[in-house]
């Protein structure tokens, strides 16, 4: 069960937090005016994120899914002009919406025609939404938070609301012992260990610090190397083939991303 491997993963990834925090390797100080924000940025990130994305990949296939979610740049940056008041130059807009198109460019020599049912594509829509979202908060929850407090409360809210329905499900189904399962494979366990360790904490800690240091526009545009370094592994793990096309696109996302970092013309400053 997905919502059970998402619970298993932010329970490794809150425990590990957790340890740190009581070996003072991290300092974690979340106080009452900082809980407010903190919360909203977990609600978005990882809670409605990762429901959407889970729905809308099951039901949509992996080109469409991937050229979907490519759309989260654009979005922050839409959110970030509208919330932030953050004014990007015609160059960083072009680069932003560049990125998205080389991302259709990686998926293309797997799309598989229109498979995708309306729900999973309204799904993913509502995840890009909400990683748009996730960037933009938590860009102003820094403000105030330091990105390993904002990453902790992510771990321990994702941890609270994945096993709390995953066991829910248990219960409702093949029983409560059932859910613990997952544990008695040596394999699953490693593979749940990485994405609590490294696929959660590490990764989410980067993008919380990075929103601390960029505009979430300038942060957001690098999701889409995602697609870049998949192709990569595939090619060098496990012998898979790659088309011009894909490389034409990786090499757009590349220039993208570095395109985002310029300033060709003059932006104003927001007031």
């Amino acid at each position: 069960d997905m919502f059970q491997l998402l619970g298993s993963r932010f329970l490794v990834a809150a425990i590990f937090m957790s340890a740190l925090r009581v070996s003072k390797r991290i300092n974690v100080e979340i106080t009452s005016g900082k809980v407010k924000d903190l919360l909203l940025v977990a609600i978005l990130q990882p809670i409605l994120y990762f429901i959407f994305e889970t729905i809308g990949v099951d039901l949509t296939s992996a080109s469409e899914s991937g050229i979907l979610i490519a759309l989260i740049p654009v979005a922050v940056a839409i959110f970030a002009a509208l919330i932030l008041k953050e004014r990007l130059t015609l160059w960083q807009w072009l680069s932003i919406f560049a990125s998205a198109g080389g991302v259709v460019l990686i998926t293309l020599p797997r799309f598989q025609g229109g498979s995708g049912q309306l729900t999973g594509i309204l799904a993913l829509l509502g995840a890009v939404l909400a990683g748009a979202l996730y960037q933009i908060f938590s860009k102003k929850a820094s403000g105030t938070s330091s990105p390993v407090e904002v990453t902790y409360m992510m771990m321990w809210v994702g941890a609270l609301f994945f096993n709390g329905l995953g066991i829910w499900k248990s219960v409702r189904t093949s029983g409560l012992p059932s859910y613990f399962s997952a544990f008695i494979s040596p394999d699953t366990l490693l593979a749940i260990l990485y994405l609590g360790i490294l696929s959660s904490v590490v990764a989410f800690f980067c993008m919380n610090y990075a929103l601390s240091r960029l505009t979430p526009s300038k942060s957001a545009v690098f999701i889409n190397l995602t697609p870049v370094v998949s192709v990569l592994a595939g090619v060098l793990f496990r012998g898979e083939s790659f088309a011009p096309i894909q490389l034409l696109g990786a090499v757009v996302v590349l220039l993208s991303v570095w395109g985002v970092g310029q300033n060709r013309e003059s932006a104003s400053s927001p007031p």
